[in-house]
């Protein structure tokens, strides 16, 4: 959930294996502030940063080695939940 100070703006859920759950705030995190910073509306902004977490428990450590466009595939409801490579 992401409030923008007039709306509320809820993500969609992801069911999907864990791997590693390490680095999934962070990836969260990161994923808000890039999408805010390349200027996405803020319900695009709350289904990046969710997406970007999502994958990111899906690989093992503390590092999300997952793309932008890996993350906007899923974000956009195109893609399994898993990093496809």
């Amino acid at each position: 959930m992401l409030y923008d100070g007039e709306n509320y703006c809820f993500s969609k859920t992801y069911h999907l294996h864990i791997v590693d759950r390490v680095g999934g705030g962070d990836s969260f995190g990161g994923g808000l502030i890039y999408s805010l910073i390349n200027g996405k509306a803020t319900q695009d902004a709350i289904e990046f940063a969710v997406a970007a977490s999502a994958l990111k428990h899906t690989i093992e450590g503390d590092y999300n080695r997952i793309g932008v466009a890996e993350v906007e595939k899923l974000a956009g409801g195109d893609g399994s939940g898993r990093v496809q490579r």
